[in-house]
Parts: structure tokens; sequence; C-alpha cells
């Protein structure tokens, strides 16, 4: 999720969790579950912002890291920010060679403060992203919707003007092979609601079990129900405050959910770290790569 108001800020994500240390500390013996299925693949990255660093500099921290690669943002409007920006997109692919990393896919945060469901900017940045992916080679590009543009489905103007963006978009994102992942606060009925409407396979859910748990939703039933008709694109794992594995969530179980939908591809971490990025994301990274194995 990436949002500038959220029910759990920041700053609650940099409160202290107690034990958090000793338990990055017994990550390595940690051994991967369910291994044996030899054509299933999981990689763990993070979310650009999440690592504090501008621009392309954030390769290097998630190489320190130990990541497989991150979730990139197309940035502010700025040109000199922006990934819609030639130079910007060359030096990112720079900094994917030099490190080693991949670019898994594209988040478009500043919808969060100019909303696809009301602002005509935004329309043209999906549009935009379109092109941001094919030069990135990625294929998901992910609006954010939450802030002021977090939707409401009895708002049936706004609901409708969002279903006419993704229709537009759409065509051309299925001729180039992308992917639009919608990630917001909405239940996954209510995203199928919407994605039923657009009549588009190009149009799937980028699905956070931190959000859907802050919410009240039953995540495995609903990993369910979107994997079934195969609508999940990507997931990002964080659990509100705590470190993956030490609160709300039972990671575990998530594998069982994402095993009988037979996913393959990423998971991008956007966790606390009450101990700082380098040392937590890298136990966020082991405790998840000991359920979602590269191979198995």
């Amino acid at each position: 999720m990436i949002h500038s108001k959220r029910e759990i800020t920041r700053r609650d994500m940099l409160s202290h969790c107690a034990g958090a240390a000793a338990f990055a500390a017994t990550l390595g013996n940690f051994k991967p579950l369910f291994a044996g299925r030899k054509s299933r693949w999981f990689k763990i990255g993070a979310c650009e912002f999440c690592l504090c660093k501008p621009k392309a500099a954030s390769f290097e921290i998630a190489k320190e890291i130990g990541l497989d690669g991150l979730q990139v943002d197309m940035g502010r409007p700025n040109p000199d920010e922006h990934l819609g920006n030639h130079a910007v997109q060359k030096a990112y692919l720079e900094a994917a060679k030099k490190t080693g990393l991949e670019i898994a896919s594209l988040s478009i945060g500043v919808m969060n403060s100019i909303p696809l469901k009301s602002d005509p900017r935004a329309a043209k940045w999906l549009a935009d992203s379109i092109g941001v992916c094919k030069a990135l080679g990625i294929t998901v590009s992910m609006p954010a919707m939450f802030g002021r543009g977090d939707l409401d489905m009895s708002n049936t103007r706004e609901i409708d003007h969002l279903v006419k963006i993704l229709k537009d978009v759409a065509p051309r994102a299925e001729k180039e092979g992308i992917v639009i992942g919608l990630e917001n606060y909405l239940s996954a009925k209510d995203n199928m609601k919407i994605i039923d409407r657009v009549g588009s396979p190009a149009v799937k859910v980028y699905y956070d079990v931190g959000n859907s748990t802050d919410k009240g939703y039953d995540i495995l039933k609903e990993i369910r129900e979107l994997g079934r008709r195969g609508l999940i694109c990507e997931f990002h794992a964080k659990d509100g405050r705590f470190m993956l594995g030490q609160g709300r969530i039972d990671f575990k179980e998530v594998r069982k959910a994402i095993d009988d939908i037979q996913y393959n591809g990423w998971f991008q971490i956007e966790a606390a770290h009450p101990n700082g990025i380098v040392p937590d994301y890298r136990a966020h990274y082991r405790y998840l790569r000991g359920i979602f194995p590269e191979r198995g």
C-alpha cells in the first residue's frame, strides 16, 4: 500500500516491536516449507519508497538487504523525478543492471493525492504508465487508491468514472501485455464488481494482505476467491506495526491459500522496521523466503 494518510502511519511502523531483534537472529535456521513443487517460484522485493533512498539509489540498499528486486514508483509530476522521463528510465535500468536486481513492477503513488477516480491528470498518468512499463521491461502497473484516492462503492459517480478510465486504458494494456493492478481498501467482492464492469483481462487486483487485514477481511478466503479467477497480479507483504511472522497474519496459511490458486510471482515487502531498514528488511526477507522459496 502506498498512501499519504494511512490508518497505520509510518510513525506507527517505527514504533518498537518487542523481540524483533531476537526474532531476526533465529532466521538463519528457518527451513523452507512446502518444498517439492519444482514448477512454482517466488521472488521477494520491496516497495522503493520504503527504503528511504532517492530514485535509482534505492537499488543499492535493496542489494545490501539481499532482495531480489524492487517495485519502483512512477514519481511525482516533476519531469526530473518522473519515470516518464527517458533519462530517469535509463538511470533505473542502469541501477538494476549494476546491482543485478530486477525491476518487478510499477506503482503510481501520486494517485493517493491526485485521485484516479476524479482527476483527469491521473487518467493520463495511468495511460502513460503503460509506456513506462514497456520501457522498463515489466508487466504490472499499480495505481494506488488511498488517502484522497480512497474508493467508496456507494459513490456511484466516482466508481462510474473509474470504470470508464479503466475501460479506456485497458485495450492498450492488453495489446502491450501490461496488467493494471488495483490496490485499495475494497473487499475482494467489490474489486471483482469493478473488474467485471471493465471486462478486460488486463485489469486485476494488487493484493495487500496488510490492508485487507486492517479492514477485517478474511484474507485466506479472499486470496482463494480472487485467485480462482486469476485476478491477483502481485502481493504486498506487511502486517501493520508488526514484524512479519509476529503479528496478526499467519503467512504459512497464506502460502496454503496461494498453493490452492497456483500463484507464481512477486511479494513486495512494505513492512515495519523498528530496528532499522536494513536489519529488519533482511529479517522480513529471510522469514518470507523460508515460506516462499525460489523454487518449490
